[in-house]
C-alpha cells in the first residue's frame, strides 16, 4: 500500500461535501481528519460523517489555520474566499485542492501564483470537467489528429431554467460583486476546457451580454414578490414550490439543512428563505446571456454562449478541423465524429460514466489524478495554478469587454 494522504477541508457545502464523499470511497489513499466551516450544522454533519475527533472540528478560520492538520486542505468556500484561504494554507504547509472560480481580481490571482512558487506546495484547481470521460475523449480525438487540425470551436454552456433560478436568480451566486461575474461563476469550466483543447494562450477577446429577463420589469401583472400565495402559482415555470417540492429538482438539497428532507422542511424554507422569492423581484444582476468571442495565439478562433433559456442543462460542443468535426451533446448523452472521407462515428457518453459521479464523472475523475499529482507530480490532466490563471484573466477580460460594449480587449498575462 502506499502512502495515505490525511485531508482536511474548510468549507463544507455542496463543492466540499462532493470532494469528500468521492475521497471516502478511496479509504487506502485518503483519511478525512479536519474540517472548518462558518455553520456549525455543516462542520457537525462532516464530524459525524467522518468520525472527527471534536478537537479537528472549527467554525473559525482564524483558529484553524494557526497550525498544519494535514497533507491536504480542500478549499471549498465562497468565491472572495479563495485566495485569502489558500495563501494562508499555503503559508502552513498545506498543498491545496482549490475550488473554482478562484477570484475575479487580477491581483489576488498573482498573489496566489507567488505564494505558491515561495512556499514550493503543489495546487490543483477544481476544473473537474478535465476528468469528465466525455471531454477528456474529445481530448485525445483532437491530440490524434481525427479531425486534422483545429480550426474554429463552438461550445454553448446551456443552463438549465431551474439552475439558474437556484443559483443566480435566487441563490448564492446571484450578484457579481459578492460572488464572480456570470462568466467565471458558471463558465470558468468552458474557458478551461478551450485553453485546454487549443493547446495554447487566448491573445483577443470580446464579450456581449445582459441582465435581460430576471428583472422587475418583467414581473408578470399582479404578481407577488414571493411564489407563496401568488396568482401564478401551479402556472409559473419558476414557481419555487412546484420545482422545490414536486419535481426531483437537486436544489432542494441545498435550500433545507433537516435531514432526511421533509416536505415540511421545504415548505418552512421557501415561506421563510430566499428560495420562495419570485425570480423577477430578488436583488440579482449577474447577465441571463453572453457570448464571448476569442482568437488563439496559433490561429484557433473559439465562441463560447451561455443561455439561462435551456428546458435541460447540458453543454454542446462542436470542432471544426481540416479533417472533420466532433459534436458533443451532453443533454442527449452523444459525441459524435464526422470525417470528410464520409467515415462517422457516434460513441454514446453513458458508456463512459460512472453515473453515481457529479459533473460527468469529472468529480470522482479529480479525486483519483489528485492522489498521484500528490505522491508522484503525475496527472496528465492537471489544471495547475498557472494554467487556471490564464483562463481566468479570460473571464476577467470577457467581462471587462462585456461592460464596454463588446470592445476588443488584448490579455496580458503578466503581473
Amino acid at each position: 500500500m502506499g502512502k495515505k494522504i490525511t485531508v482536511s477541508c474548510i468549507g463544507f457545502g455542496q463543492r466540499g461535501q462532493a470532494y469528500l464523499n468521492e475521497m471516502s470511497k478511496l479509504p487506502d489513499k485518503y483519511e478525512i481528519v479536519s474540517v472548518c466551516d462558518v455553520d456549525p450544522f455543516r462542520a457537525n454533519k462532516c464530524k459525524e460523517m467522518y468520525n472527527l475527533s471534536e478537537s479537528n472540528v472549527f467554525h473559525d478560520e482564524d483558529e484553524f489555520f494557526k497550525e498544519k492538520r494535514s497533507d491536504l486542505l480542500v478549499v471549498a468556500t465562497q468565491d472572495q474566499d479563495h485566495v485569502r484561504q489558500g495563501i494562508k494554507g499555503l503559508n502552513v504547509g498545506y498543498d491545496l485542492l482549490l475550488e473554482k472560480p478562484i477570484s475575479k481580481d487580477r491581483d489576488e490571482l498573482f498573489a496566489l501564483l507567488k505564494t505558491q512558487k515561495r512556499t514550493g506546495r503543489k495546487v490543483l484547481v477544481c476544473h473537474v470537467l478535465r476528468y469528465a470521460p466525455a471531454f477528456t475523449k474529445v481530448k485525445e480525438l483532437i491530440d490524434e489528429g481525427r479531425i486534422g487540425k483545429t480550426i474554429m470551436i463552438d461550445l454553448t454552456e446551456n443552463v438549465c431554467f431551474s439552475h439558474q433560478a437556484h443559483s443566480y436568480v435566487r441563490g448564492n451566486w446571484r450578484r457579481s460583486e459578492e460572488t464572480s461575474p456570470m462568466i467565471l461563476a458558471k463558465c470558468c469550466h468552458d474557458l478551461d476546457l478551450l485553453t485546454w483543447f487549443i493547446g495554447d494562450k487566448c491573445e483577443s477577446i470580446y464579450s456581449l451580454g445582459e441582465l435581460n429577463y430576471f428583472k422587475k420589469e418583467n414581473q408578470p401583472e399582479g404578481a407577488l414578490d414571493r411564489c407563496k400565495g401568488c396568482k401564478y402559482q401551479g402556472k409559473c415555470p419558476y414557481d419555487a414550490y412546484d420545482m422545490y417540492i414536486n419535481t426531483n429538482f437537486w436544489g432542494k438539497n441545498f435550500i433545507t439543512d433537516v435531514r432526511p428532507i421533509t416536505k415540511e422542511a421545504l415548505v418552512e424554507a421557501l415561506d421563510n428563505g430566499p428560495y420562495g422569492r419570485c425570480v423577477f423581484a430578488c436583488d440579482n444582476d449577474v447577465v441571463d446571456n453572453q457570448t464571448v468571442t476569442m482568437h488563439f495565439v496559433n490561429g484557433v478562433e473559439a465562441n463560447l454562449k451561455m443561455t439561462a433559456f435551456s428546458s435541460r442543462g447540458g453543454r454542446t460542443l462542436r470542432v471544426y478541423g481540416t479533417k472533420g468535426e466532433i459534436d458533443l451533446d451532453e443533454r442527449f448523452g452523444t459525441i459524435e465524429i464526422g470525417e470528410f472521407n464520409g467515415k462517422r462515428e457516434t460513441l454514446q457518453i453513458s458508456t463512459m460514466v460512472d453515473a453515481a459521479s457529479g459533473h460527468g464523472g469529472g468529480d470522482a475523475g479529480i479525486v483519483k489524478s489528485l492522489y498521484e499529482y500528490l505522491i508522484n507530480g503525475n496527472d496528465k490532466y492537471a489544471t495547475s495554478l498557472d494554467a487556471s490563471i490564464q483562463s481566468h484573466l479570460m473571464g476577467i477580460e470577457a467581462e471587462n469587454s462585456r461592460l464596454e460594449k463588446g470592445k476588443k480587449i488584448y490579455i496580458d498575462y503578466q503581473d
